[in-house]
């Protein structure tokens, strides 16, 4: 019997997605699991209390068109590891509240991220990766980045 049965690779398009999307991926056909692909677009538009408040739609940045321009790197990055039947995702917010929310609805039971955090307990794990530890309800494997 498989260890796990759905794995999660969560993605930001760094250096580091190579060495997360072929740790998954090893792991995925080693257990015969489905991969899934998620990437968040982290996209929070500037606010300045100076201003009165603004349409959304003023901010010169299209929601929609940067979700589609992930997509398209996501399917690229798919493609260019050769992946096949894998699930991608591109969710719009905080990657911490996305990753684990994809997790929840799709039954992941292990998501594998990067980590290359700054200060502090984020040194260890990043300030993202450290955040979904703590609210994860399946196992999660960091590749650690070499800065």
């Amino acid at each position: 019997m498989s260890e796990y049965t759905h794995i999660l690779a969560a993605v930001d398009f760094s250096a580091a997605a190579d060495h997360v999307l072929n740790k998954a991926s090893e792991i995925a056909l080693r257990n015969n699991a489905k991969l899934s692909l998620l990437h968040v677009v982290e996209y929070m538009p500037p606010i300045d209390t100076a201003f009165d408040s603004m349409p959304a739609g003023d901010w010169g940045l299209d929601e929609d068109v940067l979700v589609d321009n992930a997509r398209q790197s996501l399917q690229k990055m798919s493609e260019h590891h050769k992946l096949k039947n894998t699930e991608l995702a591109v969710e719009l917010g905080l990657p911490k509240q996305e990753i684990v929310s994809y997790v929840a609805k799709h039954q992941c039971d292990l998501v594998v991220m990067s980590s290359h955090g700054r200060h502090g307990l984020n040194i260890l794990l990043g300030s993202t990766a450290n955040a979904v530890l703590h609210a994860m309800p399946c196992d999660i494997l960091t590749i650690k980045v070499e800065q």
